[in-house]
């Protein structure tokens, strides 16, 4: 199996670590140095982002969107008056252990903002760290539904919607294709348990029966059990909430007669991929024909994908690119906001500078609104953000893909999820 396939992953977490990794010294402290309170009158902003490990291929979609929203903010005269700084980097990897050393040298360099982590357990690794530093941390891919009651201080904010919001596009998604037996298999990790379950939950809200929802871990040799558990569940359709593994549940399930030429099968961001045909079944791209699945929309806004292409013509994944640069964006508003970039300050003005104001789509246009003492509604290259008091999307642009005959990636649809559908 390609370790480096370009499973898009929903990034909720990364089962390689323990998700309950966290804290900043031996003692769970802040990580020593860090913290920018008081401002400086520039607005310094760091990532932690994948550039080496399993998850490489991931970073670079995401830090160049960060990069790009920093460029679009420089060229409409930066924050408080001064360019935003080229970004200070750390390498997020795939393991806790490095995180974390990459966000103590981001701190260390006293920002006041820190962009991710991509996946959600190297967020947990490293959000006590950050946070209790009094450094806003803003990720645009963390969904797992554990992030919205986390005790961060008022620090963590997430421009990616929480899995509570995917798994009802999900179950809608299988109840229109008329099935109503479905087993449920998913990472037993924070991103899998969390949209297994809220899938389960929507699923046996329509009237559906789950046949089957379980886990498993994502480092076994082989799921030949799992796929003999799903196959006596005896379901009509199957959801495989997987990352890279799931190329080999995918191809049991196959071999086990319960390939989508037979029953309905599902995915989710984790195996939205125009790689994953190839991989499943090399030379027969049709072997996916009619799989369908759901992930935050990032290739809906064809204008975003254009200018960010323009900006880096290297990049070839896309996915949760526009929710990080709305991550930059709405950070910078809010320091514009607060007119300081003490993020013990700015962090207050985070949520408003989504909602309940003159409606604006780029950093230029919202910064005027400012200035002339409006309130704004940023409305971000990911779409509307209506961020609630938990600072995460209170609505989310979900789109449902799939593969045809000639195993290429489509986009069916795109539709809007809120926890009050």
């Amino acid at each position: 199996m390609n370790s480096r396939m370009r499973l898009v992953a929903g990034l909720s977490v990364v089962a390689l670590v323990a998700a309950g990794c966290g804290g900043g010294d031996a003692d769970g402290g802040p990580a020593p140095g860090a913290g920018a309170a008081g401002g400086n009158g520039v607005l310094e902003l760091g990532y932690a982002l994948p550039q080496t490990g399993q998850l490489a291929f991931l970073g670079p979609p995401q830090i160049q969107a960060a990069r790009y929203a920093v460029s679009q903010i420089n060229e409409a005269g930066g924050v408080l008056g001064q360019p935003v700084p080229e970004l200070v980097g750390g390498d997020e990897s795939d393991q806790a252990a490095v995180a974390q050393q990459s966000a103590d040298r981001v701190l260390a360099a006293g920002v006041d903002a820190l962009i991710g982590a991509a996946a959600s357990g190297m967020s947990l690794a490293i959000i006590d760290r950050v946070t209790g530093s009094e450094v806003v941390q803003c990720s645009g891919s963390n969904t797992a539904p554990n992030f919205t009651d986390y005790n961060d201080g008022g620090y963590y904010f997430r421009t990616a919607p929480s899995d509570a919001l995917q798994g009802p596009i999900l179950a809608e998604t299988i109840i229109s294709d008329r099935h109503s037996r479905v087993a449920i298999v998913a990472r037993a990790d924070d991103y899998g348990v969390g949209l297994a379950d809220a899938t389960a939950q929507s699923l046996q809200e329509a009237g559906a029966t789950v046949a089957t929802n379980e886990t498993y871990d994502p480092n076994a040799q082989n799921f030949d059990a799992l796929v003999q558990q799903v196959r006596g569940a005896q379901p009509d359709a199957v959801v495989v909430i997987a990352f890279e593994e799931g190329t080999q549940i995918l191809q049991g399930l196959i071999e086990a007669g319960l390939g989508p030429d037979a029953v309905g099968v599902y995915g989710a961001d984790g195996l939205r991929s125009e790689e994953l045909p190839a991989l499943v079944a090399p030379g027969n791209p049709g072997v996916l024909a009619g799989m369908k699945g759901t992930a935050p929309a990032s290739a809906a806004n064809e204008q975003f994908v254009t200018d960010l292409r323009q900006f880096a013509p290297d990049l070839v994944e896309v996915q949760f690119a526009p929710q990080v640069f709305d991550c930059v964006n709405i950070i910078a508003l809010a320091a514009a906001v607060a007119g300081t970039d003490d993020p013990t300050v700015f962090k207050d003005e985070i949520v408003g500078v989504t909602k309940d104001g003159t409606k604006c789509t780029t950093f230029a246009e919202c910064r005027q609104l400012v200035a002339d003492g409006q309130n704004i509604d940023y409305d971000g290259a990911s779409g509307p953000l209506e961020f609630v008091d938990a600072g995460e999307p209170g609505t989310a642009s979900i789109e449902i893909y799939t593969f045809n005959a000639q195993g290429q990636l489509q986009t069916l649809d795109t539709v809007q999820s809120s926890p009050t559908q």
